[in-house]
């Protein structure tokens, strides 16, 4: 009696989260706590925020200048997301990625347009910051284990990095990003707010002169730097969409042929605002909190964090809060914050460049395992790259800033296609009432308005 033939077993379907139909449709939550329970996009942005922007490029600002622009700081985390909202709000409208919407925006093109050209470039001179952030993790292990060199620190903590996030989804990178924002915001506002009771570091007065709306020159280039990389930065907000997809938001609203439509995509939007509100109260107060310690402890002691010494300078802003002991909560929390950056950021630049690729017609929009093929291979790209351009700078400090710069001068450009969106492309059902589009329009003014400045007090 022959044996019967063994059927190898199907390999298993992958769920595409970037499907728009009618199979996946979900009524929104309408209550505030179930509306809470579905926010995340927002954790996994913020992850990507608080890390290079925050802990180096916003104390380095603050150890230059002292409080003097803390007007920068607050402006930059309070504008951006009202550019943030429209852009998910026209993803879950549309079911169409937020590249895919930029795409539509008129002028030259090849193959795709010029705005998709500039956020590839782009992202490549953030890979600095990325570069940056394997530096500053590596000194801190260096720090704790000084027999492993830096530089050998970093091709391990890429091999790591790669595991993780070729071996996960959205869930994971959800995860690992609340539960690192969470922890170290918690902790430097709690350094902030001992800052307030050391008067030799902090006075309302000088507090004061931080709403001023002036600058010193010498330190120009980090303020213009921070105000690309913090609150929401260029690259975070072309990344947001890809999270809301992910997420659900723009599948569960379903296309506009499923009754109720309109009602599902202003409930999802509701939820996204949330989302949005939640993560900017969160790193707004981490922002401040490292920008207060920067000003308070580092200026008036004339530290500012350079190439080799970033680590001890920057531990300065807990230990001399906290006390000498708080040294080993700075190193874990420096370590949580700027390779939780590093993860939050590949995992979107990787999905972001992968959808460029569709763009380009290499695969079908509804193919997606090779969507995850491609984005697979960017992530080992999108590690490679960054280690390879800090073996060559050595300087996280210049890095950040680098980066900061680069996606400063994007704003701009994502402001006017934003508001492209808004008035052409957004379906006339679900767009923003009036004030909300004041909003978006003066965003968008500030937005060119600080780039201007910046050029202009360049050249003066």
């Amino acid at each position: 009696m022959s044996a019967t033939p063994q059927v190898a077993p199907s390999p298993p379907v992958l769920k595409n989260p970037y499907a728009y139909n009618s199979t996946d449709v979900e009524q929104p939550p309408r209550s505030f706590g179930g509306m809470l329970r579905r926010i995340g996009p927002g954790m996994i942005l913020s992850a990507s925020i608080v890390g290079s922007g925050e802990l180096i490029a916003t104390t380095t600002l603050g150890a230059e200048v002292g409080y003097v622009a803390l007007w920068v700081i607050i402006i930059s985390c309070l504008i951006k997301p009202v550019v943030q909202s429209e852009l998910g709000r026209y993803t879950i409208a549309t079911g169409e990625t937020g590249l895919a919407g930029f795409n539509q925006v008129p002028g030259p093109r090849l193959k795709v347009n010029w705005i998709v050209w500039m956020w590839a470039a782009m992202v490549l001179l953030t890979m600095f910051q990325i570069g940056a952030m394997f530096g500053g993790v590596a000194q801190v292990l260096n720090q704790l284990m000084p027999t492993i060199s830096v530089n050998m620190w970093v091709p391990a903590l890429a091999l790591i990095t790669l595991a993780l996030l070729l071996s996960g989804g959205y869930e994971r990178v959800e995860k690992l990003a609340t539960i690192k924002v969470g922890l170290f915001t918690m902790l430097t506002f709690l350094c902030a707010l001992m800052l307030v009771g050391r008067p030799e570091f902090f006075s309302w007065t000088q507090l004061s002169k931080g709403l001023t709306f002036d600058l010193p020159p010498q330190g120009l280039a980090s303020a213009v730097a921070v105000f690309g990389i913090t609150g929401v930065g260029a690259a975070e907000l072309f990344m947001y969409p890809y999270w809301c997809v992910e997420k659900g938001y723009a599948r569960y609203t379903g296309p506009k042929e499923v009754d109720g439509w309109r009602d599902r995509a202003l409930g999802w939007v509701n939820v996204m605002n949330l989302d949005i509100l939640a993560s900017m109260v969160v790193y707004t107060v981490a922002t401040v909190a490292f920008y207060l310690l920067g000003a308070g402890i580092l200026h008036s002691q004339g530290l500012v964090p350079a190439a080799k010494d970033m680590i001890p300078v920057l531990s300065k802003m807990y230990t001399q809060t906290l006390g000498g002991w708080s040294v080993w909560l700075f190193y874990l929390g420096a370590i949580a914050t700027l390779y939780g950056t590093i993860f939050a950021a590949t995992a979107a630049n990787s999905r972001v460049y992968a959808d460029m690729v569709r763009l380009l017609g290499v695969f079908p929009a509804d193919d997606y395992a090779a969507r995850v093929r491609w984005r697979n291979g960017f992530v080992c790209v999108l590690i490679v790259i960054p280690v390879g351009l800090f073996y060559w700078a050595q300087s996280p400090v210049w890095m950040v800033k680098l980066g900061g710069m680069a996606q400063a001068s994007m704003l701009p450009v994502i402001a006017v296609g934003t508001l492209f969106l808004r008035f052409r492309k957004t379906p006339q059902e679900v767009r923003p009432g009036l004030i909300t589009t004041v909003g978006l329009i003066g965003a968008s003014l500030v937005i060119w308005a600080a780039l201007v400045y910046s050029f202009m007090a360049q050249r003066a």
